[in-house]
C-alpha cells in the first residue's frame, strides 16, 4: 500500500510529532549532523500535509539514554498525546531514537493501533492497527534493543579484556598519576602529596585506628590533598574521617589494580519509579584485581591486615569480643565476656573517682523487674588480669610458651597433610571425571550432559580444596628466631616496670594486654562473693583465676529498722519515688546520710526483698483512693477534699505523718455530694443565724455527727447545706 494513501483527513486534522533524541550530551555537542536530520522530519511532515500549526517538535530528551533505565520526560509527554487521540502522525529518524527497549517501543505501538496514529521515520509511513504494519514495526523495535545489547556486550568485553591486563585508565586515587606507558601507574611527582599519603599510613601503623589517625591531623593542623578529577588541580583541605578510610581501605594504595568493585542496580520504589544505586561488591565477586601492579605506599600483606584491625575497631555484635581501644582505665574493653550468657561485657565507670566496672547487656527478670546477666567493679578482675599477664612474660614462661609454639607448629604440619591429600583425591577424581566425559560418544548427549556435569562438579571441588589449602598454608604460624626469643626475654624483665610507669597510657596497657590475649571470661557467683576468670591466650592456652570479692554492703553500715518497716508498709500502697518523698519529708537519711531517691528506694526494697507496689485498677466501694482520683470520682476540685478533711467533714487516712492523705470511698460518702438538699437543709449562714452558733460550732458538730451536712454544687455556687430540725424545741435545745 502506498504510504499516502494511508494518510487520511482524520490524520490530518490531528498533530504531527517529531520527535528528536541523542543518547548522551557528547552526542548533541559534537555529531550536530544528527541532530540536524532529525529537525529536518518538520519539512517531511510538511510535504506529508501538514501546516506549521499542526506541526510539534518534542527536543527535550536530547541527551538521554533510550534504554528505559532514565526517566524521559519528552517520550512521556509523546505517548501521553498519542493516548489522548491528538496525534495523527509520530515522526523520528529512526525506530532507536523513539524507544531502545521493547517495553516502551511496543507500549507505543499498542496506543497508536488503539488512537488510529501513524508512526514514520526514514524508511516510511505505517500503521499499527494493520496486521503487516505492526508486525514490521515490532521487528523494527527487536532489532534496535539487541542492536544495543551487541554494542554494549562489544564495549564492555573490549574494557574487561583491557582491564585484565591492568592497560584500562580509569580514575586514579589521589597520590598517583599515569604513566606515558601502557597501564603504568606513577607516584605523583609533587613530593609534598607522596608525604601526606605516607602520613596516613605511618600513622596508622602506630596507634591501629583510622578515627586516631583523623584526630592527631586535625591536632596538628595538617592538610591533605583533593583532587576532583585527573586534570583538574590539587587542592588542599582539612582533614575528614572519610578521606582517611577511604586512603586505608582503597586497594590501589597497596599497588593493586582492581576493576569491577561496584555493580549497578535499578530498583523500582513504592511509586513504582525506577531507581538506580551503586552496590559495592566483595573482594571475591571483584572483576579484575592484579597485586603488585605499580609502587604503592604499603604491600599488599600491610594492606589485609589494616583491613582486619579497621575490622575489629567496629562496634561487635552479639558473642563477639574486640573492638577499637578507648581511653578509659578499664583495661579488659573489647576483651571481657560473660561466663553466664557469652556476651561481651560492657564497661562503665561510677563515684567520685570513676572506678570502672563490667555489666553484661543481657538482661532477666527478677520479681518483675530487669537485672544485669552480671555487674561487677573491675579493679580487683584488672589487677589479677594485670599479674597473669607479666607473669606470662616472664623467662621460663617464655620458653614454655616456645615450647608449646613449636607443638603447636607439629600439629599444624600433621594438620596440613591432610588437606594437601584432600587436594590429591579431589585432582584425581576431576581427571577420572574428565575421562569418562572424553570416553563417551558425542551424540549421545543424554549420557554426555551428565557426565560433564559431574566433571564440573569435580573441578569445583578441587578449587574449593585448593583454595582451603591455601588458606591454611597462609595461616601457618613460624618458629621464632632466636633474636626474637632473646628479646622477648628482656621484654619479661623490664615490663612490669613499664607497665607501672606514668607515662604509660590506659590505652597502651589495653593495647599490651590484646597483643597476647585473645579473651577474658568472667563468671561471678554472687553467693560465695567470688569471681572466676578464664584468660584465653593467643594459641589456644588458658589460665583460669579464682578471686574473692568483697561484701557489696559492710555489716557496719544498714539502714535503721524503722525506716524498713515503714518502707515495707508504704509499699503496698505507693511507688518508690513517692516513698521517697515521704521519707524526705520526715527527715529519714540513708544508710550513709544522703537523702532518699526513687533508685535508692528501689536497692533498699531490694536488698530487703520487699515486694514493688502493683496499682490495683478496681475502684469498687469502700476502697481508698487518693485525694487526686476521689476528687475527680466525686466532681469536685482536690482543694475541696482537702478543705473538707481539715474541717472533718469527710474522713481521711493517713498511714504515717507527711504521707499522702487517702479517705474510702463508700456510697454513703458519694450520696453526700452533689446530692439534692432534702426538706431542712440550710446555707451555711442561714443555719449559723437559726442555731445561734458560730460556723466553727457548726463545723464541730458535724463532724461529732450531730448535725448531718451534704456538699451540693448548682452551676457556679458550690458549698455545704447544714439540716436544721423545724422543730422549735429541738431547735432550742441544740441551740442551747
Amino acid at each position: 500500500m502506498n504510504e499516502r494513501a494511508k494518510i487520511t483527513a482524520s490524520h490530518l486534522a490531528r498533530q504531527a510529532i517529531v520527535y528528536l533524541r541523542q543518547s548522551s550530551p557528547a552526542q548533541v555537542e559534537h555529531n550536530r549532523e544528527s541532530t540536524q536530520r532529525q529537525y529536518a522530519l518538520a519539512n517531511r511532515a510538511r510535504e506529508l500535509g501538514w501546516s506549521d500549526e499542526q506541526i510539534v517538535v518534542i527536543d527535550e530528551d536530547l541527551g538521554l539514554s533510550g534504554a528505559g533505565s532514565v526517566a524521559r520526560a519528552g517520550f512521556a509527554r509523546l505517548t501521553t498525546e498519542v493516548a489522548l487521540g491528538r496525534v495523527g502522525l509520530v515522526l523520528g529518524l529512526e525506530v532507536s531514537r523513539l524507544a531502545r527497549n521493547n517495553a516502551d517501543w511496543h507500549r507505543l505501538i499498542e496506543l497508536a493501533g488503539l488512537t488510529d496514529t501513524l508512526i514514520g521515520d526514514a524508511d516510511g509511513i505505517y500503521h499499527p492497527a494493520l496486521f503487516n504494519d505492526r508486525l514490521l514495526l515490532g521487528l523494527k523495535g527487536t532489532m534496535s534493543e539487541a542492536e544495543l545489547h551487541v554494542l554494549r556486550a562489544r564495549l564492555n568485553g573490549g574494557i574487561r579484556n583491557k582491564a585484565e591486563r591492568g592497560e584500562l585508565r580509569r580514575g586514579l586515587p589521589v597520590g598517583f598519576v599515569w604513566g606515558e606507558a601502557d597501564g603504568e601507574v606513577l607516584l605523583h611527582p609533587d613530593e609534598a602529596v607522596v608525604a601526606a599519603i605516607r602520613s596516613i599510613f605511618v600513622r596508622f601503623a602506630e596507634t591501629g585506628s583510622a578515627r586516631r589517625v583523623w584526630l592527631w591531623l586535625r591536632d596538628q593542623g595538617y592538610q591533605l590533598p583533593l583532587q576532583m578529577s585527573a586534570h583538574a588541580e590539587i587542592r588542599w583541605v582539612a582533614a575528614s574521617y572519610h578521606a582517611v578510610h577511604q586512603v586505608l581501605t582503597n586497594p590501589v594504595y597497596a599497588g593493586a589494580y582492581v576493576y569491577g568493585k561496584t555493580r549497578s542496580q535499578i530498583t523500582l520504589d513504592a511509586a513504582g519509579v525506577r531507581r538506580k544505586r551503586i552496590k559495592l561488591l566483595p573482594r571475591d565477586h571483584w572483576q579484575v584485581l592484579i597485586k603488585e601492579h605499580h609502587e604503592g605506599f604499603t604491600d599488599w600483606p600491610t594492606y589485609e591486615a589494616n583491613q582486619q584491625r579497621i575490622a575489629r575497631n567496629t562496634r561487635p555484635g552479639p558473642h563477639k569480643t574486640s573492638g577499637a581501644v578507648r581511653e578509659g582505665s578499664a583495661l579488659l574493653q573489647g576483651l571481657a565476656s560473660c561466663g553466664h550468657c557469652g556476651r561481651r561485657l560492657r564497661t562503665h565507670y561510677r563515684g567520685r573517682k570513676s572506678a570502672s566496672g563490667y555489666h553484661c547487656a543481657g538482661e532477666r527478670l527478677v520479681e518483675g523487674r530487669g537485672s544485669y546477666c552480671l555487674n561487677i567493679g573491675g579493679v580487683q578482675i584488672d589487677e589479677a588480669v594485670t599479674r597473669a599477664f607479666i607473669a606470662a612474660l616472664e623467662p621460663a614462661k617464655i620458653r614454655a610458651t616456645v615450647a608449646a609454639a613449636e607443638q603447636v607448629e607439629m600439629d599444624r604440619g600433621a594438620a596440613l597433610k591432610h588437606w594437601r591429600l584432600s587436594v590429591e583425591r579431589a585432582s584425581y577424581a576431576a581427571s577420572l571425571a574428565e575421562r569418562r566425559y572424553r570416553a563417551v560418544d558425542p551424540d549421545n548427549r543424554l549420557v554426555a550432559r551428565g557426565l560433564e556435569r559431574a566433571w564440573e562438579e569435580s573441578l569445583t571441588a578441587l578449587e574449593a580444596a585448593k583454595a582451603e589449602l591455601s588458606r591454611r598454608e597462609q595461616e601457618h604460624p613460624r618458629v621464632l628466631s632466636i633474636q626474637e626469643r632473646d628479646h622477648l626475654s628482656t621484654l619479661g624483665r623490664n615490663l612490669a616496670a613499664v607497665w607501672t610507669a606514668a607515662t604509660t597510657t590506659p590505652r597502651d596497657r589495653k593495647e599490651l594486654l590484646g597483643s597476647l590475649i585473645e579473651e577474658v571470661i568472667v563468671k561471678v557467683e554472687r553467693d560465695k562473693c567470688a569471681a572466676h576468670l578464664m584468660l584465653r591466650w593467643k594459641g589456644g592456652a588458658l589460665t583460669e583465676i579464682d578471686l574473692d570479692l568483697p561484701r557489696s554492703r559492710p555489716a557496719s553500715i544498714r539502714t535503721d529498722e524503722d525506716t524498713v518497716a515503714l518502707v515495707r508498709r508504704l509499699a503496698v500502697h505507693y511507688p518508690d519515688t513517692v516513698i521517697a518523698g515521704i521519707l524526705n519529708r520526715q527527715g529519714r537519711r540513708t544508710a550513709r546520710g544522703h537523702r532518699f531517691e526513687g533508685n535508692r528506694v528501689c536497692n533498699l526494697r531490694q536488698h530487703w526483698k520487699i515486694p514493688c507496689f502493683i496499682p490495683n485498677a478496681d475502684t469498687a466501694t469502700g476502697e481508698l483512693l487518693t485525694i487526686k482520683r476521689a476528687a475527680i470520682a466525686l466532681g469536685v476540685a482536690s482543694s475541696t477534699i482537702h478543705r473538707l478533711i481539715n474541717d472533718g467533714i469527710i474522713a481521711g487516712e493517713q498511714i504515717t505523718p507527711g504521707a499522702p492523705w487517702r479517705i474510702r470511698l463508700t456510697d454513703d460518702l458519694k450520696a453526700r455530694f452533689n446530692a439534692e438538699p432534702g426538706e431542712g437543709f440550710l446555707p451555711m449562714r442561714e443555719a449559723i443565724r437559726a442555731l445561734g452558733v458560730s460556723r466553727q460550732t457548726v463545723l464541730q458538730r458535724v463532724k461529732r455527727g450531730e448535725l448531718e451536712a451534704v456538699h451540693v454544687t448548682r452551676g457556679r455556687q458550690k458549698g455545704l447545706r447544714i439540716k436544721v430540725m423545724t422543730r422549735q424545741g429541738e431547735l432550742f435545745e441544740r441551740a442551747s
